[in-house]
């Protein structure tokens, strides 16, 4: 089956010599993996090495075969040629740890438009803005609006929120109960836009404290879920 899709490059791992494994996520089967076979030493072609630096959002033609792990690519352009996601020391680090997570996250061989779509805008809006310190902590506490496992707000005014339960709660009820300037953070970016984000003054130690709990919050409710390996260097970053 001949499938022409948009994809956004999720992960990128070097095969042999001269290839690559590029794993996307498609808008129309979810995620595939492709092997891009002497990409690395072609000069010419449609495969360039330029398309799949991580996030590029690209439109790739592509022969799929369910019986196949590794699909093969036909034809690749670019959707969108980003001003400075991949040029920019910060962003480019923001770009690395968040394609880590959704490489982590996303495993649906599925069509899901409202997520792609999800990724799609919030990652132009990053390549097009100045101020964008708090950008990772709202597009993780969004993703998991469509993982499944967004806060329930209907208590958002009580004292505590359970990690493990999803919910805001009167009382400490266990371990994964949190309060404080996370609790507080977390009130704040809920329900706000990202046009909205630049009004969030918080310093690098609260923001790190907040990175830290919404991804135990994604370990707790993803089972798979593994600590990226880039986090430490991008606290680093951004401290």
């Amino acid at each position: 089956m001949l499938i022409t899709t948009n994809a956004i490059v999720l992960s990128k791992l070097k095969y042999r010599d001269n290839d690559l494994i590029v794993k996307c996520y498609t808008q129309e089967v979810g995620i595939v993996s492709f092997l891009l076979r002497g990409v690395l030493k072609s000069k010419k072609g449609n495969s360039k090495i330029a398309y799949f630096q991580l996030l590029s959002q690209i439109q790739i033609v592509f022969t799929y075969k369910n019986t196949r792990s590794l699909q093969s690519i036909k034809e690749t352009k670019l959707n969108h040629i980003y001003s400075s996601l991949h040029s920019h020391v910060l962003k480019s680090s923001i770009v690395m740890f968040l394609s880590e997570v959704l490489s982590n996250t996303l495993q649906e061989e599925e069509q899901n438009e409202t997520l792609y779509s999800y990724l799609e805008h919030t990652l132009l809006w990053l390549d097009s803005q100045s101020e964008y310190a708090n950008f990772h902590l709202l597009f993780l506490l969004k993703l998991t609006k469509y993982l499944g496992f967004y806060p329930d707000t209907s208590n958002i005014d009580t004292a505590f929120f359970n990690l493990y339960e999803g919910k805001f709660e009167l009382r400490s009820s266990n371990k994964y109960a949190i309060s404080g300037e996370n609790l507080t953070l977390l009130k704040q970016l809920l329900g706000i836009t990202f046009d909205a984000l630049p009004n969030i003054k918080i310093n690098a130690k609260q923001r790190q404290s907040f990175l830290s709990m919404i991804l135990l919050y994604f370990e707790l409710h993803l089972g798979s879920f593994k600590t990226p390996k880039s986090l430490q260097v991008f606290n680093q970053v951004f401290s």
